[in-house]
């Protein structure tokens, strides 16, 4: 297991993180964090020379549509459930006022 990680590291921690902690929390965190240093050494001790480095454990695949080009729709599809409409365009109320532009 990792060396138990002494109080004054606790605080150091804490000023970096910017928390101010009581005395409790110091001797709470210390124990947790110390067994958290001791996993991740354990980890370390796992051979891991050659096995690739790997950034999802299954395999992913796109679920997107490939992007194919095709024939845009007409206007007048694009528009059949406008509820206002102006010529070929979709009327939406106006947004902004003409002065504050």
């Amino acid at each position: 297991m990792a060396a138990n990680l002494d109080a004054a590291a606790v605080r150091h921690v804490a000023h970096l993180a910017r928390l101010n902690i009581s005395d409790a929390e110091v001797a709470l965190y210390a124990e947790q964090l110390s067994r958290v240093l001791g996993y991740m050494e354990q980890l370390g001790e796992l051979a891991t020379d050659g096995i690739a480095p790997t950034a999802h454990p299954l395999p992913v695949v796109n679920v997107f549509r490939d992007d194919v080009p095709v024939e845009p729709w007409d206007p007048q599809r694009a528009l059949q459930n406008a509820p206002q409409r102006q010529g070929a365009f979709f009327r939406v109320p106006k947004v902004l006022d003409q002065d504050s532009a």
